[in-house]
Parts: structure tokens; C-alpha cells; sequence
């Protein structure tokens, strides 16, 4: 008698969660409305891309520094020097910066030391940036992240409610016990599907915030790609041509292997951390209540996938800066972390992980707040 009741208990709870969470404060769109879910993604991807681009930059700077990326001066060497000045300028000061007071001679050139181009830590890493390069480097691929942020978000979000919404309604019929994992399991097919749709530039973004252009103006996201494509040797023949683009794909694998626990961590953290939110925060649905409740469930949620992911962020960059593209072809997932433990410890597998950490938080926070906010601002017109 007392299992009976138990039972009927926690049926007619989890029926309730299923109907607040369809009604209230985390409200589905219908899916009619996907295209409005879809461009409310793509203008949070837009805020989030513009606030925390420079701690993606830095993080990028460090795991490539812990690759064995070189950051010494540009312009260091006699080719580089021939190249931008010409042969009777080939003696120019090499100081890292114009203020520098590190810089020792070398007959007639002023060379700083490799600690002046040395990267220690987060904030090492933004104020070297700014002093050698200008601030702004800071954005660098800030292009390429719009590119790639919009429509992906606009992908992942949207798709994210639609696996969530048919999930949801299937286990409140048929499995209840299986709605704890629904989170899990949308965040990482709608993750899935994302990457996969939007990793060359992805790619693109990685290697133009990786590596510095000495003495010109930096290539784009279109000259990044064609120079990837470029350095793969092969026969000229149509289907040859067409089987080297796959080089544009290089590294899918981590980056799979990166976003899909990430997102599934995340996602299964943020859903009843907001949903507590909420229904703390009362019946009544504001935009204030929304707000608050999905950046701070967002904001916690974002940082711990971050940190616990960190390792396969590291090997997806080190993969993805490799720029001899049959062994770029030829390196696996595994392979590249079993390298960076061998080459760095424990410390090389988080490398980066402080800027990451701190870029994750606020960008998940923003994005899903904004999200959640735009499609309750919508929908409480349409039902007005």
C-alpha cells in the first residue's frame, strides 16, 4: 500500500516538473517558432563572441605555448627581416616593445630575451599581446568566432529545445525514471550536429588566434581555410581536390570528443540548478526571473564543463594548430594526449584551463540567459 502511494508520489512530481518546465519558467517555444529560437541563439553567440574573445586568445596562447609554438619576435629571423624590410634595412631594432628595457645588443641590433616572449599565465599572456602586438590582437579571430558562433548557436540551441521538448515528452508517457538524462543526451546530440555543420571554421578561428603574422596584415577566415587546403601535395584531379577538403576537418574528432561531454556536463548541471532557480524565485515568470535564474544556473554550469573538459580542449588545439597536414591526417585523440602527458604531465593537459574556465562562465551564462529571455519576451506576445 505505502510502494502505491510512493509511487503515485513520484509520478505526479515528475508529471509536474515535465508541465512547469514546458510552462513556465524554462517555456518551449512551439516548434513552429524555430527560426525566432534560432536567431535568438545567433544574437546571444554575437554578445558572448564580442565580451570574451580576448580570453579565448590567451587560452589559445597558452595551449599552443605548451604545443611548442615559438612566440619570439616576428621579425627575428634574417628571412623574416629580409622579407619586411628589405636588404638595407636588414639591422632594424628587435625589441619586443618600443619601451622595453630588456633588450641586449648583438652587434648592431637591439634582441630582447626569450622571456620577453614567454607566456606565464592569463594575464601574462593579454598584457604581452597588447605591448607587442596592439590591443587589437586581443580580438584576433573575432571574425571567424562571429562566423562560427552564429550558426552554430543558432543550430545548437534551437535543435537542443527540439531533442529536449520530444525527450521530455516521451518519458513523461513511457520512462520517467529515464528524465534525469534527457539534458545529457539533447546537449549532446544538438552538440554533435553543431560541430559537425560548423568545424572548418572552427579550425580557421584556432589557427588565427594560434599563430602571429610578422609585417602584414593577417589572413582572414576564407585566406586561412584556402591555405590549409593549399599545403595538402596530392594530384590535381577533381576527385582528389575534392578528398583533401577533408583536411578542413581535421581534428573533428577531438573537438567531438571535447564538446560532446562538455555539453552534455553542462547542460545536465544547468537544467535543474535553473529549474530550482525558478521555482524559488516564484510562479510568477518575469524577464528579471528568467534572467537571473538562467546566467547564474549558466554562469556554474559553464565553468565546471570547462574544467573538467580542459584536457580534451588541449589535445582538439594541439591537433588543430599541426600544420603538416598528413600528420595532422594521421594523429587520433588518444594519441595526442598520451603526447601532451608525456611531454607536459598533468599540468600540460590543463594548460589554459584559468582562461578558459573564465571564458566559459560568462559566455554560457550570456547565452543562455539572453536565449531564454528573447524567447520568453516572444512568446509572451504571441500568447498576448
Amino acid at each position: 500500500m505505502s510502494e502505491n502511494v510512493i509511487n503515485d508520489t513520484q509520478v505526479k512530481q515528475a508529471q509536474f516538473q515535465h508541465k512547469y518546465m514546458k510552462n513556465n519558467c524554462a517555456k518551449d517555444s512551439n516548434l513552429n517558432n524555430f527560426a525566432t529560437n534560432a536567431l535568438s541563439a545567433a544574437g546571444a553567440a554575437f554578445l558572448s563572441v564580442i565580451l570574451v574573445n580576448p580570453l579565448d586568445v590567451a587560452k589559445t596562447r597558452l595551449q599552443a605555448q605548451a604545443a611548442g609554438a615559438q612566440y619570439a619576435h616576428p621579425l627575428s629571423n634574417p628571412v623574416g627581416r629580409m622579407s619586411f624590410f628589405g636588404p638595407t634595412t636588414m639591422f632594424a631594432d628587435l625589441r619586443c616593445s618600443p619601451t622595453c628595457t630588456r633588450a641586449g645588443t648583438q652587434g648592431t641590433v637591439s634582441i630582447c630575451p626569450p622571456e620577453c616572449f614567454r607566456y606565464k599565465g592569463t594575464l601574462d599572456v593579454l598584457y604581452k599581446i597588447v605591448r607587442q602586438e596592439g590591443v587589437t590582437r586581443l580580438w584576433r579571430g573575432t571574425n571567424a568566432g562571429l562566423a562560427l558562433a552564429i550558426p552554430m548557436v543558432g543550430i545548437y540551441l534551437p535543435f537542443y529545445d527540439v531533442f529536449r521538448s520530444r525527450m521530455e515528452d516521451l518519458a513523461a508517457e513511457n520512462a520517467l525514471s529515464m528524465q534525469p538524462y534527457i539534458p545529457l543526451v539533447a546537449g549532446a546530440l544538438a552538440r554533435s550536429l553543431a560541430c559537425t555543420t560548423c568545424y572548418p571554421i572552427e579550425l580557421a578561428r584556432t589557427r588565427m588566434q594560434a599563430f602571429k603574422e610578422s609585417g602584414k596584415k593577417p589572413p582572414g577566415v576564407v585566406k586561412t581555410l584556402v591555405g590549409i587546403v593549399s599545403n595538402v601535395n596530392s594530384p590535381t584531379n577533381l576527385q582528389s581536390t575534392l578528398r583533401n577538403f577533408r583536411v578542413l576537418w581535421t581534428g573533428l574528432g577531438a573537438q567531438l570528443a571535447r564538446d560532446v561531454p562538455y555539453s552534455a556536463l553542462c547542460w545536465s548541471t544547468l537544467e535543474p540548478m535553473r529549474r530550482k532557480l525558478c521555482t524559488q524565485m516564484g510562479d510568477e515568470t518575469s524577464v528579471l526571473t528568467v534572467l537571473g535564474s538562467n546566467f547564474m544556473a549558466g554562469f556554474i554550469a559553464g565553468c565546471f564543463a570547462a574544467g573538467a573538459t580542459c584536457p580534451l580542449d588541449v589535445a582538439r588545439t594541439r591537433r588543430q594548430i599541426e600544420k603538416d597536414p598528413l600528420r595532422a591526417l594521421r594523429m587520433t585523440t588518444k594519441q595526442t594526449i598520451m603526447e601532451i602527458w608525456r611531454d607536459g604531465g598533468m599540468r600540460g593537459l590543463f594548460a589554459g584551463v584559468g582562461p578558459r574556465v573564465a571564458r566559459a562562465g560568462p559566455s554560457v551564462g550570456i547565452v543562455v540567459s539572453f536565449y531564454e529571455v528573447v524567447k520568453h519576451i516572444l512568446q509572451t506576445r504571441f500568447n498576448s
